[in-house]
């Protein structure tokens, strides 16, 4: 079960934020500065971009090895993933991609992606509110409903759960 939730989640990995975060990303942009950029939104950039992708890996990794499942609606866990950066933040995946746009939009200099960032989370904050946290309510019920008390959707916050 383990395996198979590894292998779901790299696939989902692949297929959601790797279009999200790097092909939508790469079509607008090309992955051309809009000129020279400044060396202080580079380095802003690429922390955001490491950073982004560090917490986007761990989450899914959390995923797979805590609930036994993916990211995936198609494909879900069978725990509340509730460890790691979870117990700071409901949504840190979210986040990461966000993250990882916005890094691009510095290093590249392209305002662009910032309209984009915003369509996503957009669309993010409607998925989310509209669909996932209802679903997760009903496949978790009292569980899922005191992790939502005790822990923050969008602020991360410094102390665990």
């Amino acid at each position: 079960m383990r395996a198979r939730a590894v292998l779901g989640s790299l696939l989902f990995l692949l297929v959601a934020p790797g279009v999200v975060a790097g092909l939508i990303p790469w079509w607008l942009t090309g992955w051309t500065a809009a000129g020279d950029v400044p060396p202080v939104l580079v380095i802003a950039g690429a922390a955001l971009v490491v950073a982004g992708s560090a917490v986007l890996l761990h989450a899914f990794a959390r995923f797979a090895l805590e609930g036994l499942g993916t990211p995936a609606p198609v494909a879900p866990t069978v725990h509340l993933v509730v460890g790691g950066l979870y117990r700071h933040v409901r949504n840190p995946m979210y986040l990461a991609v966000g993250a990882t746009i916005l890094g691009q939009a510095l290093i590249l200099d392209r305002p662009g992606l910032l309209v984009y960032l915003l369509a996503f989370a957009l669309a993010v904050a409607a998925f989310v509110h509209g669909y996932e946290e209802p679903a997760l309510e009903r496949s978790f019920g009292a569980e899922y409903d005191a992790y939502r008390r005790s822990v923050p959707a969008w602020l991360p916050r410094l102390r665990g759960r």
